[in-house]
């Protein structure tokens, strides 16, 4: 017999539930960024290493169960986040389906499960979730001393930083580790050949330009964190506040010249909460990027207050076709009230205007339901979207994700939550999902601002203006994909009850 493997990383299956139909062909396949960025800090140190990425590969709870097993590794880490840094905590069902599972048939396995749910709500997350472990903070110190504690026959894990765990039936936790502090030296890219990079695909609006050329795609983180602290986003969870760190550009544009290379990589999603924010570290990717020849079509998060005209020339040529846009609320005392108001109406439209004119297309974020929100100031938020005419627009209904200053808020005032007893549980955090219950406001209930985010998101995309310019900028195939994309009704409990969840 081989040697042990030492790690194994999950991804566990949430997609279906996630996402419905819109699972199937329109969304993205997204490599699993946070766990190739673990496995390399632990290559570096001679450590055996596995992903296991049951979205990609679409088997089930009992298939990943199954295949955790065979590989029976001394921890078998849960690597639990989303498509957005606040996607976590409605993947956590998929997890513990699988967890549940494997319990049954392999139960002397160590499993961990990290993510920001579990780094925000870690005590809970113990109490209620079938794993061994749960790491509360970013990982990779933590799992590192408990692997090897777990390798040394150890059970005693006071020493290992950032871990809950339980010791004779009593609950137990460690002090936070340290975040890592020099990302190019600790992690110096990510490790894209334990993937099948032939099973990622982009989502279908990164792609229109070549609609059906979505595969191969990578996705690329370039710094940890969040400066920022907008009250309905829980990103900071996992580093314990705001702050945010960089790999070097030369760092970042030898992992896409590997991935261009090897792969035949053209489209890449930049995962970082905020990309668009510091001088050095943009113009210093874009510029090797532009220095190499590389032809690239990559999307990444900025601000309406950091795009500068500056940036646009380069970004453009870099291949940056593509700028996700918080906008959030089209009122501006709604974004005040969850610190997001930084900026006025007449401030965003030119500055997407001014982007545009750069020949880079906009994805527009949207929120409705935020807690200062009524009918009038969400209309005022579809009517900005329409007026902006975005190539692409995200319509959120807003959660009060675990983690973020809106889940302390609520649970403070004694709103209903999807996980309240009687609510529909992790699952109805998913803003596309069956079970999902957006937060209510002082006015509206979470079943109305639902489904008025469902009819803003068909007014939008099936608006005479937006479909002109889709038509003129694409072409009328992409006008037809679209359509089709808007036929796809996904179901919501409260409209749909007799169908069964």
């Amino acid at each position: 017999m081989g040697q042990r493997l030492d790690l194994l990383f999950v991804t566990p299956p949430s997609k279906d539930r996630v996402f419905q139909a819109l699972g199937k062909e329109l969304v993205g396949i997204e490599p699993p960024v946070w766990s190739t960025l673990m496995a390399t800090f632990f290559l570096k140190r001679g450590l055996s290493v596995k992903i296991l990425d049951a979205e990609a590969e679409w088997i089930g709870f009992e298939e990943t169960a199954s295949r955790i097993q065979s590989a029976n590794a001394t921890l078998t880490v849960f690597v639990v986040y989303g498509h957005q840094p606040s996607a976590s905590t409605q993947c956590m069902p998929a997890g513990r389906g699988v967890c549940e599972r494997l319990n049954e048939i392999a139960p002397e396995l160590n499993t961990m499960v990290m993510g920001t749910h579990a780094s925000a709500l870690p005590r809970r997350t113990l109490e209620e979730e079938p794993y061994t472990f749960v790491c509360e903070g970013e990982g990779p110190y933590t799992v590192l001393a408990l692997l090897e504690a777990l390798k040394a026959g150890s059970d005693r894990f006071e020493k290992v930083q950032g871990l809950w765990y339980r010791k004779d039936g009593a609950i137990c936790h460690t002090p936070p580790a340290e975040n890592i502090a020099n990302l190019v030296d600790e992690i110096p890219g990510q490790s894209w050949d334990l993937i099948d990079m032939s099973r990622y695909r982009a989502h279908n609006w990164h792609c229109f330009d070549h609609i059906d050329k979505r595969q191969p795609y990578a996705s690329l983180q370039t710094s940890l964190g969040c400066p920022y602290k907008c009250s309905f986003c829980c990103i900071n969870a996992p580093f314990g506040g705001p702050g945010i760190r960089y790999w070097s550009p030369k760092i970042v544009v030898d992992q896409i010249g590997h991935l261009v290379e090897k792969y035949g990589v053209k489209n890449i999603k930049i995962p970082d909460e905020m990309f668009v924010l510091n001088e050095q570290h943009v113009l210093g990717i874009c510029d090797l990027i532009i220095e190499r020849g590389y032809d690239l079509n990559i999307w990444a998060y900025a601000r309406v207050d950091t795009v500068k005209d500056r940036y646009l020339e380069k970004l453009k040529r870099a291949g940056f076709n593509w700028l996700a846009l918080g906008i959030e609320s089209g009122s501006k005392y709604v974004r005040d009230g969850v610190e997001k108001g930084r900026f006025g109406d007449v401030d965003i439209v030119k500055t997407t205007d001014k982007i545009k004119e750069h020949g880079i297309y906009i994805i527009a974020n949207y929120i409705f339901g935020l807690p200062d929100d009524t009918l009038d100031s969400m209309q005022e938020t579809l009517d900005l979207a329409l007026e902006i005419n975005a190539e692409w627009g995200n319509f959120y209904c807003a959660m009060a994700y675990p983690g973020s200053p809106l889940y302390d808020r609520a649970v403070q005032l004694g709103q209903t939550l999807p996980d309240l007893p009687g609510g529909p549980g992790w699952i109805g955090y998913s803003q596309h999902a069956y079970e999902s219950l957006p937060l209510s406001t002082d006015s509206l209930s979470g079943q109305e601002v639902l489904d008025f985010r469902d009819s803003a998101f068909d007014k939008y995309f099936t608006n005479a203006r937006f479909q002109s310019m889709v038509r003129d900028r694409f072409g009328q195939h992409l006008v037809d994909h679209i359509d089709d994309m808007v036929a796809v009704k996904i179901k919501r409990k409260h409209r749909n009850p007799v169908i069964a969840s």
